[in-house]
């Protein structure tokens, strides 16, 4: 499977719950951090949800 990069770009402040939960469930807390998943269906599913906050690319 490859790999992608998921970057926070926007703050969560005036979000949903749902889709606090689902930046937590992707493992970013704050602004600027990064973190690498699969690129399975259930990641691209989150990061569809929040695509208005964060930042995909693939991985090297």
């Amino acid at each position: 499977m490859a790999k992608i990069l998921v970057k926070q770009v926007k703050s969560q402040i005036k979000c949903t719950s749902t889709q606090k939960r689902t930046l937590e469930a992707l493992g970013l807390k704050k602004l600027g951090q990064v973190v690498s998943h699969e690129d399975t269906a259930n990641i691209l599913g989150m990061v569809n949800k929040v695509k208005h906050l964060v930042s995909v690319e693939e991985a090297k």
